[in-house]
């Protein structure tokens, strides 16, 4: 039996148009409305692939601006195609455009035209976002929607080969060189034999130590080049009967040619190069279930959504996620509970104890010293969303209606979110009813580790929050609010920004030295003495807000001393002036091979 699913509430999806419709207009009008989404699809992936290989171009050519430029026009085009045809679409039906039983025709006629597609699950996920915006869906509509609860298969990469395979008949380093030989990038390698040798004898030392022998069957790598920010990617694994392990070269274009800067062959590593707290990849994908399957391979702990995501398909991501959600829900009991952590002034958050996401519902009415409007709050996790996230800030996920069984919300949640997001979550006919939210991966709140891991963990994870701020200050970023309940860390111990409510661009904030008192009454006045500005920031009150006991303050005073100084920020907003993109890597200083 397929699992249950929420109920629709209040669409207009049964209105039936005023003269009824024949049942050759019917059709005519299914197979005209049919084929204008099929075209529109058609125009999307056209103009996403479009982008996508100008990243090979922009690599080549050191264009890193433009490189940035690409990855906000590539996230702009799903939304703006998605607009052009449901307005289409209303004006081609006319007043039959709400009309259920004929969206159930257009959908039919849909599946056949779409159904030998490389990309079908895409084709799927842009109809449902077509009809929903047409008909106002709340909830879910199986009759007319492509949903699919159940289990799904990934192929493995195999079935439509998208890889090379790579066999050893003598020597490690020759397939390492093979391999090399086998991309055009449109740039000659610095020293090629060099980087093979590197590459060669880092990977025995690691199958030895994995495997205890240096011997595999082949290595299958990804025909595709990952391209994101100043670096491109070759992405494979190594086989050795049933036991797999990732291999991925990042290559740099520096200013001697082309090089490999290290190699990464462990689970967690390739983790981290695909985290849900980076820019999305440019990368070609004809067959993306195919491409998904081969990197689920490498990093089985990754959730398909966040793979989806990752390559560009952010859209269909959420669509993964939804499915995957639901599927739990019908597989589960307990209930949606508040979110551990201190209770943000903008956001009410919630989470399910057995699913490792949190829910965030924008409040009605923000508690002073808070400013800030919905719109504000929007505008910012757009920023993010938009922004190269540098390892540093968490994805975040937007939906729209969602529906879930009231007896799955904790009657302390659930009277929460109709007091303090009363616009956003209503009951309706027994169920939840939540008009706009964002999703993230659950993380633990740095405040509450900060008390209760021991000590060199805290200390690490301290360290490591500064590391963040520069690293999200390098990326033109200022987190707004500094405090620790704004950040979590991540299950490999990495420090992550997940709070946007303040965020804002660093060139747009002022930084200032306090002024010296020049009154014993300036000194103890309850407000500032002098005028402030509302962009001003005064990076010596940081260290004020941030509580820790002496053995942690003392250690992010030794490491980032800096961040409460007003020449390290102005240094920072000088290097932006002055056009430089900074290179943050997605993995430590110590694995890179020496220049």
């Amino acid at each position: 039996m397929s699992p249950s699913l929420p109920a629709h509430n209040g669409d207009p999806a049964e209105i039936a148009p005023p003269v009824p419709l024949s049942e050759s207009r019917m059709r005519q009008l299914a197979r005209a409305a049919a084929t204008t989404i099929a075209n529109a699809f058609e125009t999307y992936q056209a103009t996403f692939k479009s982008i996508t290989r100008r990243a090979q171009e922009r690599f080549a050519a050191q264009s890193w601006r433009e490189a940035q430029a690409d990855s906000v026009e590539r996230l702009a085009i799903y939304g703006l195609v998605v607009a052009d045809v449901v307005a289409g679409a209303r004006i081609l039906l006319g007043d039959a455009a709400t009309y259920g039983p004929l969206w159930q025709a257009i959908k039919e006629v849909y599946a056949k035209l779409v159904a030998q597609r490389n990309d079908l699950e895409l084709a799927e996920t842009f109809f449902n976002s077509v009809i929903r915006r047409v008909l106002a869906i709340r909830g879910v509509r199986p009759d007319l929607e492509f949903i699919w609860l159940g289990a799904t298969h990934l192929p493995s990469g195999d079935e439509t080969p998208i890889h090379r395979s790579y066999v050893k008949l003598t020597t490690t380093r020759s397939v390492v060189d093979a391999i090399l030989d086998g991309y055009a990038l449109g740039v000659s390698f610095e020293d090629r034999a060099r980087d093979a040798d590197r590459v060669a004898a880092a990977l025995d030392a690691a199958l030895v130590q994995a495997w205890t022998t240096a011997d595999f069957d082949r290595i299958q790598m990804l025909t595709a080049v990952f391209y994101r920010n100043k670096g491109a990617y070759l992405i494979g694994r190594v086989r050795r009967r049933n036991r797999i392990l990732p291999i991925i070269l990042p290559l740099i274009h520096g200013s001697r040619g082309l090089r490999v800067d290290t190699v990464l062959l462990a689970e967690n590593e390739a983790s981290k190069v695909f985290s849900f707290t980076r820019s999305y990849f440019h990368v070609e994908a004809d067959h993306p279930a195919e491409l998904v399957g081969f990197l689920q391979s490498i990093l089985p702990l990754k959730p398909v959504a966040e793979l989806y995501t990752a390559i560009g398909y952010h859209r269909h991501g959420k669509t993964v996620l939804f499915r995957d959600l639901y599927r739990h829900l019908n597989n589960s009991n307990d209930q949606f509970q508040v979110a551990p952590g201190a209770k943000g002034m903008v956001m009410a958050v919630f989470t399910l104890p057995s699913y490792d996401i949190v829910f965030k519902v924008i409040k009605d009415r923000f508690a002073d010293p808070k400013t800030t409007t919905r719109q504000d709050v929007m505008a910012r996790y757009r920023l993010v969303f938009e922004h190269d996230r540098v390892g540093r800030m968490v994805d975040a996920q937007e939906f729209e209606y969602l529906v879930f069984a009231r007896d799955r919300f904790a009657k302390p949640l659930l009277d929460e979110l109709l007091t303090v997001a009363a616009e956003s979550v209503k009951l309706v006919d027994g169920q939840v009813v939540i008009r706009h939210l964002y999703t993230e991966r659950r993380i633990y709140p740095l405040d509450l580790y900060l008390k209760e891991m021991e000590l060199e963990k805290a200390r690490a994870a301290v360290v490591d929050y500064g590391n963040a701020i520069c690293d999200l200050a390098a990326a033109n970023i200022f987190p707004g609010d500094l405090f620790f309940k704004n950040f979590g860390v991540t299950r490999q111990g990495r420090v992550v920004l997940y709070d946007y409510d303040e965020v804002c661009f660093l060139n747009d904030c002022v930084f200032r030295t306090l002024p010296t008192a020049c009154t014993y009454e300036d000194e103890i006045a309850a407000e500032p003495w002098f005028a402030v500005g509302k962009n001003d920031i005064f990076p010596e009150e940081l260290r004020t807000f941030l509580w820790l006991p002496p053995p942690l303050r003392a250690a992010l005073d030794h490491s980032h001393g800096e961040l409460f100084t007003v020449g390290f920020w102005q240094s920072m907003q000088a290097r932006h002036r002055a056009g430089e993109i900074v290179d943050i890597f997605p993995y430590g200083q110590e694995k890179r091979f020496p220049p």
